[in-house]
């Protein structure tokens, strides 16, 4: 019990420095990142249907792309960038074929031949296809889960993981 307690206090007082962004300082135990995924994904779905709102990280308001990242990771006391070009040199490249649901997914804007990164979402499910859930303010208009199709893969910059 004493070493349990020791161990607690030297693991409160720890100032290591942000990894990727998480806060080691709110973290007093070892995170399992499969369940912080999970949580993640999970909240991020109870999102779906929030209208969308350029430059707008409310969801009483509503959601731009960035915006809704920015609201996702922060509810789990993950700083990100706020804007979705931001992300452009953020955490780790992942293959395409190696994307695990949670991993970011960046595209261009909507000029496709402008390779700067405008546009963004969160994996949901792989396998047989990608889907992936996003603020768009396309034909869903919204928080919406949709498939990596020829429209999107045509504006795929990368995916990275960020968890």
């Amino acid at each position: 019990m004493l070493n349990t307690l020791l161990l607690s206090l030297v693991l409160a007082c720890n100032d290591a420095p942000k990894d990727r962004g998480i806060d080691s300082t709110l973290i007093v135990a070892p995170v399992n990142t499969t369940t912080l995924t999970g949580k993640v994904l999970r909240f991020a779905k109870t999102l779906k249907g929030t209208p969308y709102k350029y430059g707008s990280a409310n969801p009483g308001v509503g959601f731009d792309c960035s915006g809704f990242i920015t609201y996702v990771f922060n509810h789990f006391r993950i700083d990100v960038p706020r804007s979705s070009v931001g992300f452009t040199n953020e955490g780790r490249p992942v293959a395409l074929a190696e994307a695990q649901p949670g991993d970011l997914i960046l595209f261009t804007g909507t000029d496709s031949t402008v390779r700067t990164v405008g546009h963004m979402g969160i994996i949901t499910q792989v396998g047989n296809r990608i889907v992936f859930i996003h603020s768009t303010s396309g034909k869903a208009y919204g928080v919406t889960e949709t498939p990596l199709d020829k429209y999107y893969m045509g504006r795929f910059v990368k995916i990275i993981r960020y968890i």
